[in-house]
């Protein structure tokens, strides 16, 4: 029973797939987080240029 505790103890073999999804939840928190950063302001210069347009056009 004891070398059984021993061995799980020491056993590491999921622990790099473990790391790589941690590491790919992460990145994906962080892309998604810049993605809609990145929506805001392309909303906000695309309402910008739809009202310049509309006053250029007299309207």
């Amino acid at each position: 029973m004891k070398s059984l505790i021993n061995r799980f103890v020491k056993d590491e073999s999921g622990a790099t797939a473990i790391e790589y999804g941690l590491i790919a939840g992460l990145l994906s928190i962080v892309i998604i987080g810049a993605l809609q950063l990145t929506g805001t302001s392309l909303t906000s210069v695309f309402t910008n240029i739809q009202t310049q347009l509309s006053t250029a056009a007299g309207g």
